[in-house]
This record gives C-alpha cells, sequence and structure tokens, in this order.
C-alpha cells in the first residue's frame, strides 16, 4: 500500500546514525555512490551488502520495515535483474526453453546490478530516515556554499530540494486517499485491460494535481506570513557540529574503497 511508503520520511531516534552530522551523511552518501561502482566480482559484491546491512544495524531501522516501505524500487530491481537475465546474452547457456535462453553472464550481470542498485536504495533512504528536513536543508546549503562566489542561490536551491523531498511521502499519502475514495465510488483501478486501467488513472491525478497546487500555496503562504525573504539575514537555530564520530564515518569509506580495490578483479 502507497502509505507505507517511506522515502523522503524522517524516523526519530537515538543511534548512532541519528546522531551523525547531516552533513557527514551526505558527503557519506555522495562518496558510497562512486565507491559501489568499484564493484565488480562476487567478493566485492558480497563485501559492499556486509557493509550496508552493518550500516541498517548502527541505524536501528529493520530490514524488513526497510523493504516494506519500498515496495515500488523493489518491483524495480526484480524488473531490471529479468531485463538483464533474459537480454544479456553472453558466456554459457544455463537455462533453455523454447525461445528463452539463460546465459552464465546474464545471470551474473542481472544480480549485480540488482545488489548495486539495492544498497543505494537502502543507504539513500537511511539518509532521509535518520535525518530531520531542516538538517538536510542546512547541510546542503553548507556545501553548496562556495558556489555563492559564482552568484548561484545556494539558499533557495537547498530549501528547494528539501522541500521537494519532504513532499514525496505527503503526495503519497494524498494519492493512496483519492484512490480508496475512487474505489468507495466503485472505481476498479485494478482489473481489466492496459487502457481500462489509464482511463481509471485519469480521474485520480486531477484531484492529486489540484491538492499539490495547495499544498504548494498553504506553503508558500505560510512560509510569507513568517517574514520568509530568502537566506540573506537568516540564523539557524541548530548549529551543525561536525564531531570526531563524523570524521570516523568518512574514514570508514576510504578503509572499504581500499578493500573492494584489493578484492576487485
Amino acid at each position: 500500500m502507497l502509505e507505507k511508503m517511506i522515502f523522503g520520511r524522517y524516523i526519530p531516534g537515538d543511534s548512532f546514525i541519528h546522531r551523525l552530522d547531516a552533513r557527514a551523511k551526505l558527503i557519506f552518501v555522495f562518496l558510497f555512490i562512486a565507491i559501489v561502482f568499484i564493484a565488480n566480482n562476487w567478493i566485492t559484491y558480497g563485501i559492499l551488502l556486509v557493509f550496508t546491512f552493518l550500516i541498517i544495524r548502527m541505524s536501528k531501522i529493520r530490514l524488513y520495515f526497510l523493504i516494506n516501505g519500498l515496495k515500488p524500487v523493489v518491483i524495480l530491481i526484480i524488473f531490471t535483474f529479468l531485463l538483464h537475465l533474459i537480454f544479456t546474452r553472453e558466456g554459457d547457456i544455463i537455462f533453455q526453453w523454447k525461445f528463452i535462453s539463460i546465459y552464465e553472464e546474464g545471470l551474473r550481470q542481472g544480480i549485480f546490478i540488482s545488489i548495486r542498485f539495492f544498497v543505494l536504495v537502502i543507504l539513500t533512504s537511511i539518509l532521509t530516515l535518520t535525518t530531520t528536513p531542516i538538517s538536510i536543508t542546512d547541510a546542503l546549503e553548507t556545501l553548496l556554499n562556495p558556489l555563492k562566489k559564482w552568484k548561484l542561490p545556494v539558499h533557495e536551491l537547498a530549501l528547494m530540494m528539501s522541500i521537494s523531498l519532504r513532499f514525496i511521502p505527503t503526495l503519497m499519502d494524498e494519492t493512496d486517499k483519492i484512490m480508496k475514495a475512487q474505489m468507495a465510488r466503485g472505481s476498479d483501478m485494478t482489473t481489466g485491460s492496459m487502457k481500462e486501467r489509464m482511463n481509471a488513472v485519469v480521474p485520480l491525478l486531477i484531484p492529486l494535481f489540484v491538492s499539490a497546487f495547495k499544498r504548494a500555496e498553504d506553503l508558500a503562504t505560510a512560509m510569507e506570513v513568517r517574514g520568509y525573504k530568502g537566506g540573506e539575514g537568516r540564523t539557524r537555530y541548530r548549529k551543525l557540529e561536525w564531531e570526531t564520530r563524523d570524521t570516523i564515518s568518512i574514514l570508514s569509506l576510504v578503509v572499504l574503497a581500499g578493500i573492494l580495490v584489493y578484492f576487485r578483479s
């Protein structure tokens, strides 16, 4: 169900990951995205999985909760795996039935791409689950500060990205409410031909867009009432403080990269 979608939500907690500086978590995720592409064999991808499960353990968020909340992404991962399995035609044939042939390299690449997709989604989800939207905004603004030299609206860009991230679960909740309302009126979006399903989605999209614009207007009004006039002269109630644990978290990625390079084919 859509109400279980967790991407963009924040779960209060007191784990090691929760206590990390938001800037450290952002840098960690960006570096991890690059490091993932070092892996190219069973050993290195196994190390990535172990590292990811260790992060989940340290965040004190249950793996079942993560996977259950990311069902749409899990479906996409399975679809990507099947594409590689069917259309990659390299190596020895390990299974053949009528016109379907599964090759050794197709199975290998499908598993590797799925693992890569899985660890990236899990790590980015943990970032949003353990970091408040305000902290993400402040961290983005701090990291993008050098771009102010080129007259880029850094504060506005950071605020825009943070609001967009926060709107994901809000729009998912709204979509779920509208779907239930339409189904209560007799609309069926789960059966029928593709054309019939597409036609059933149209009554869902219009109220969703109206609701999204209404929420955006309410947010703009609230910001205006509170005297928001951009980033100039603004102060922060909570200061970001870089501590030893933040440095250790970044250094752990350096160690991970070194291990992956060592075991890389």
